[in-house]
């Protein structure tokens, strides 16, 4: 199995990034969308320009301006999901949308105070949140004075002015968290990647730097002896074999430690190759791996990402569920792994060469294996000792 299952790109491509500017004409184009059902509430003017209850004069003047009140809401929303204007345009275009919505109220009659629903969402969206409350508030009490001059009789979009204004505080509050959140996410990671970094530093210093050191002096004593010492020089040099041969061992034990397969790790990359796959995922965060045998845990590992890359390759399933409990059995302590899922199971020609090999790992840690259809998909069962793992024999 290799990771190439795990394309974690997949779903961020796919994906509208809040708080960040589109990346493609596409993310752009979803953005839009987005936005677009919003202005249901334009259907009202719409319909009185098109009535014909205004001179050609004023419907078209009352085109022109709804068309640069539009205009100028969608550039400001727009624009605020990424790379947002300054303080000064922001309010500068705030103001000039509460100009229109109450010049075009007063002139053409109540059919537009449905524009200040617009301006209230752009105050709740663009503006400081301080700043916000105080705008929200006086939009909505000048659609009331603007309603009461016109003779206004329906006051149902009061409350949808003030809630949509307080609603946008609280999505632009939740949209910087996120941003900040991801900020957070990607600084964490690059801290765990220094400190992994360091460690590997101060491990290969450890391991190597008593004995280059050693194998450095006792090198130039043996050059000086073997003119006139060449036997003692020879022993030198024995020692040297000795030292560099402990040395590639303590060097290969590392390396072994670092390749070693996480259980925990592997987890995290199925909960996102699931996730990624539009795979509805159950995957336990925080499993108590005390007193298990490294050896167990790999093979777990191994386990875990042999059925995940079957589920997202083969199964065609919709819904995973991983499961890490620990059992008592005839035979000890054990930690079950448990992958089923909802999907057909693969080709159904027998176990493929993922799961022999896996069979044979498990085997070497003292585990067991299970594999087969259930009725509603498949479910791969996994399970090592949670004691030392006996030796395995050399005869048959």
């Amino acid at each position: 199995m290799t990771d190439d299952g795990l394309p974690e790109e997949l779903r961020a491509e796919n994906a509208i990034r809040v708080g960040q500017p589109p990346r493609s004409r596409a993310e752009a184009t979803r953005k839009i969308v987005w936005i677009l059902p919003w202005l249901i509430f334009l259907g009202s003017p719409v319909q009185d320009l098109n009535s014909g209850h205004h001179t050609p004069a004023a419907t078209a003047a009352g085109w022109v301006a709804l068309a640069c009140f539009t205009g100028v809401y969608l550039v400001l929303v727009f624009r605020n999901m990424g790379r947002p204007f300054s303080g000064g345009a922001v309010g500068a275009f705030v103001a000039l949308l509460g100009a229109l919505a109450v010049a075009l109220t007063l002139t053409l009659g109540g059919h537009w105070i449905g524009l200040f629903v617009y301006v209230s969402v752009a105050c709740g969206a663009t503006l400081p949140q301080r700043i916000a409350y105080w705008a929200v508030g006086a939009n909505t009490l000048a659609m009331i004075l603007v309603g009461l001059r016109v003779g206004e009789d329906d006051w149902s979009l009061v409350l949808v002015v003030l809630l949509l204004g307080f609603a946008m505080m609280g999505v632009k509050q939740l949209v910087r968290t996120t941003v900040e959140l991801r900020k957070a996410r990607a600084t964490v990671a690059q801290l765990a990647a220094n400190e992994e970094r360091l460690r590997l530093a101060r491990d290969l210093h450890d391991l190597l730097g008593h004995s280059l050191s050693l194998i450095t002096l006792k090198s130039e004593l043996a050059g000086r002896m073997l003119p006139d010492h060449p036997d003692k020089a020879a022993q030198q040099v024995a020692d040297i074999e000795q030292v560099s041969r402990q040395a590639l061992v303590d060097v290969r034990a590392a390396v072994s430690g670092y390749r070693r397969t996480r259980l925990t790790d592997e987890l995290a990359g199925a909960q996102v190759a699931l996730k990624a796959a539009g795979v509805i995922a159950e995957v336990p965060t925080e499993p108590d791996l005390t007193d298990v045998p490294e050896e167990s845990e790999s093979a777990l590992a191994w386990a875990l990402r042999e059925a995940v890359t079957n589920v997202v390759r083969h199964s065609g399933a919709t819904r995973c569920t991983v499961e890490l409990l620990r059992r008592q059995t005839l035979d000890g302590a054990v930690l079950e792994l448990s992958v089923e899922d909802n999907g057909s199971g693969g080709s159904g020609k027998g176990p493929g060469n993922g799961l022999t090999g896996l069979t044979e790992r498990l085997e070497k840690a003292g585990g067991t294996l299970e594999a087969a259809r259930v009725r509603k998909g498949f479910r791969l069962v996994a399970r090592v000792p949670l004691g030392a793992a006996p030796a395995v024999g050399s005869g048959a």
